[in-house]
């Protein structure tokens, strides 16, 4: 089943999104302490497109890689520069440059057969997760929960692309919550275009030859960035005409996140763009609208004289 699932998410070409490499160095140029010595897994990439291992091999000395290893739910060629199918799913491992060009060269990276497809889920691809010990990669974003579950079971580090709205899904908020995991660097507002596969009929430009979409999308991490421990400004006061109270909880509404006043210590509802600029030595996260202290409610609490308003987040600052 599992199997049947993320065959049916490629075969619909949802899911099968490439990274540009520019959004790659934007992001992980600040993570470079983070990659000394570690052994890095790209388990949804396709090698012969992935902007992941072409960033990651050309720079693996630069990083201080110890390894590089590439998966992907694809046949391969055993030719990484090829685009020829073959009846075997294929891994991909580097270990950095031999003859001193500092180029990746093709001989210098070792390519092995998989028994199965290829499946992140897989006996063979999760012993090779195993090995690493950082994830970076652009999953499919309809097995975004599966993903995120897995890497925590492993206690992995991660970086890695997922839908926005990935942030009001459950699990992954209660992870948010517990700081398990939180946003990259780049802005929440900021989307991505992405480049689909070449037989992709709908699509919204072309650049270089390559068909792009604009998608919704942001970076997920447990790896620490200096934004993360960055206080967000506040300059507002409190008003009960300004900030009003729910009507069915004790919460004040703040309609943007800088204009969370800074002198009140209650609890607050802000919008979810709060998480791009969430400090946890600054504030606590108590849960949002539809679900709170680990229980869900039976009606969103964000309401204010009968009116719904966006999904919420509760927050409340911490005493210094």
């Amino acid at each position: 089943m599992a199997n049947q699932t993320l065959h049916s998410a490629k075969k619909q070409k949802k899911d099968e999104f490439y990274t540009q490499l520019s959004d790659i160095e934007k992001e992980l140029k600040h993570y470079k302490s983070h990659f000394n010595g570690k052994t890095v897994l790209c388990n949804c990439d396709d090698p012969r497109v992935s902007n992941f291992f072409k960033y990651f091999s050309y720079n693996f000395e630069y990083l201080g890689l110890k390894k590089l290893i590439s998966t992907c739910y694809k046949n391969q060629d055993a030719d990484w520069f090829s685009k020829h199918d073959v009846e075997k799913a294929i891994w991909l491992e580097y270990n950095g440059d031999k003859n001193g060009n500092r180029v990746p060269d093709a001989n210098e990276i070792g390519i092995r057969e998989f028994n199965g497809d290829g499946d992140f889920r897989s006996d063979e691809c999760i012993e090779l997760l195993k090995q690493a010990d950082i994830v970076v990669t652009n999953p499919p974003f309809s097995l975004f929960r599966e993903y995120v579950a897995q890497l925590m079971e492993y206690g992995k580090k991660f970086l890695i692309i997922g839908n926005k709205n990935a942030v009001t899904y459950k699990e992954v908020f209660k992870a948010i919550k517990e700081n398990h995991l939180w946003l990259g660097v780049r802005n929440i507002n900021d989307d991505m275009w992405l480049f689909l596969p070449d037989d992709e009929e709908k699509y919204e430009k072309i650049v270089d030859g390559r068909k792009m979409k604009h998608i919704q999308a942001c970076w997920f991490t447990n790896l620490d960035h200096r934004k993360r421990n960055e206080n967000l400004i506040l300059y507002k006061k409190y008003t009960p005409q300004e900030f009003p109270k729910y009507d069915n909880y004790e919460a004040i509404n703040v309609d943007k996140v800088v204009d969370i006043p800074c002198d009140y210590d209650g609890v607050m509802g802000v919008p979810i763009t709060f998480l791009d600029k969430y400090n946890p030595a600054q504030f606590e996260i108590l849960g949002d609208s539809r679900y709170h202290d680990g229980q869900d409610f039976a009606d969103d609490i964000n309401i204010i004289k009968g009116k719904g308003l966006y999904r919420r987040i509760l927050i409340r600052r911490r005493k210094k």
